[in-house]
């Protein structure tokens, strides 16, 4: 067939762990950047990147960490761009890039992202500062490719929920609850499947730890796996704590071939659809449901015209056990399949958990994998905020049929029932979900409470009285009355 010069193609992808630590995020970035060519097959690749694109970072600051980057390999891009927080953005970054290289706005992008947390933290602690590259007011800001996700509505911010290792695990109690397990059985179930994603780990070179676990391993509480938020250990959370950069390098079929890139090197975009459900987690029909990972998910198969049947490599999310099996549930995939594993780098606790930017390692990883079996498919699902906005990939080695396609269905989405939250709420209420946060040395010190309110909407709650968290730890309260106070504290009733 005739092949449009202005297809999209990621022609490369570069990976690696700074186990020495000490290096700055752009630096891992502009390292993963050559990796990338190598892998395509072209130095001169990088001398062409027009348009430098960043996942958004946490352990630095830059002003334009895209320029910084596009000197440092030896580019003079004419675009930069930079996201906001997200476990998406790299998927919506790969959608946007593969739009404009398609409609000829730019000829190479570079898509990467970084992070050099372990590092930061360790000196953080001791009230040092890393001498890493300051960008002045000199240097113009980058334009905002991807906006934040909101992860501040006044329902959380009233009950303390302020963070992902809190709320997953309201989204786990749920699922439990759904699935009528008990919560021994249940902590089996994830152990299990947590246990097949260290085992894919084990294989990848480019992950932090390449250990297979059991699942008894994962969901036993110990000195080195100490519980965080029940039902999940340290083992069942992601792990931030790496030195990690990843960056994919895509072209049009023009410059590919004008650079003598191998075609056996070319991997094809086929289709991308992104979608968010409601920011705020109250107002979730169901916690242990996603709208916006159903209809994105339908839609790229279809933009792609295939069916789920077609895919061979799947990468989905894998944040805490929790996000990935609603995706499962929602894009119709079993979760103990051995022929079809849910990940192909081992997840974000054992490949690594760098922020934001787990994505890119997994596009790099699907890719390569890809070319391995050419013709064959592969869906990649990321996730941001407490399983919020969600975007998809479909790649292929061959081109797609009817060009690369993307959609936006939130349309879609806005069309699903919703329950109304209730940031101000003081009253009766039923239990609905509920988790226990502990301390370092394994003490309960803080409960989280989802409960309906007569109405049928939703209020969230917390607790640090020790009855409670007693009754929280060691009972069933599912559907049990409790009282929640003007501050957001509750109690059960009896």
């Amino acid at each position: 067939m005739s092949l449009d010069p202005r297809t999209p193609v990621l022609v490369g992808g570069g990976q690696l762990n700074e186990r020495e630590g000490a290096r700055e995020p752009a630096a891992l970035i502009a390292d993963a950047a050559a990796r990338a060519a190598a892998e395509a097959g072209s130095t001169r690749l990088l001398e062409l990147v027009d348009s430098v694109r960043i996942v958004g970072l946490l352990s630095w600051r830059y002003r334009d960490p895209g320029a910084l980057v596009g000197a440092w390999i030896g580019a003079t891009p004419r675009h930069t761009g930079y996201t906001g927080s997200g476990g998406s953005t790299p998927q919506v970054l790969v959608n946007q890039a593969a739009q404009d290289i398609a409609a000829g706005r730019c000829d190479v992008v570079l898509i990467g992202g970084a992070e050099s947390w372990r590092t930061r933290t360790t000196l953080r602690a001791k009230g040092v500062r890393p001498h890493w590259t300051v960008q002045d007011e000199s240097v113009p800001a980058a334009p905002m490719l991807v906006p934040e996700v909101p992860m501040r509505s006044e329902t959380e911010r009233r009950a303390g929920l302020d963070r992902p290792a809190y709320i997953y695990p309201l989204f786990e109690q749920a699922l439990r609850l759904s699935a009528g397990r008990s919560m021994d059985k249940h902590r089996e179930v994830i152990g299990e499947l947590w246990s097949r994603f260290s085992q894919v780990a084990a294989t990848n070179p480019y992950a932090w730890t390449q250990r297979a676990y059991t699942g008894s391993e994962i969901i036993t509480p110990g000195e080195r796996n100490r519980w965080v938020a029940s039902p999940y250990t340290k083992l069942l959370n992601s792990n931030n704590m790496v030195e990690q950069g990843a960056a994919v390098l895509l072209c049009s079929v023009e410059v590919a071939r004008r650079l003598g890139i191998p075609r056996e090197n070319w991997v094809f975009p086929q289709a991308g659809t992104e979608a968010h459900d409601t920011y705020d987690i109250a107002e979730r029909a169901a916690l242990d449901r996603s709208p916006a990972i159903r209809h994105a998910s339908a839609r790229a198969l279809e933009l792609a015209g295939i069916g789920l049947d077609d895919i061979a490599h799947i990468d989905v999310y894998s944040c805490f056990p929790s996000a990935v099996q609603v995706a499962a549930h929602e894009i119709g995939l079993p979760t103990d399949d051995p022929d079809r594993p849910l990940t192909v780098t081992g997840g974000l606790t054992f490949a690594g958990g760098p922020w934001n930017n787990y994505s890119t390692h997994a596009i790099a990883t699907l890719a390569t994998r890809l070319r391995r079996e050419p013709g064959s498919y592969g869906l990649l699902t990321a996730n941001g905020g407490y399983l919020t906005k969600h975007a998809f990939g479909v790649y292929r080695t061959e081109p797609p049929r009817a060009g690369f396609r993307r959609v936006d269905v939130q349309d879609s989405v806005d069309r699903e029932p919703t329950v109304r939250a209730h940031p101000d709420y003081e009253g009766a209420a039923l239990s609905e979900s509920w988790t226990v946060v502990y301390s370092r040395s394994g003490e309960p010190e803080l409960g989280f409470l989802s409960a309906r309110t007569p109405d049928g909407g939703r209020t969230l709650a917390s607790t640090r009285e020790p009855d409670t968290l007693a009754r929280l730890t060691n009972t069933e309260p599912a559907e049990e009355s409790v009282r929640v106070g003007a501050e957001g504290e509750f109690r059960f009733d009896n």
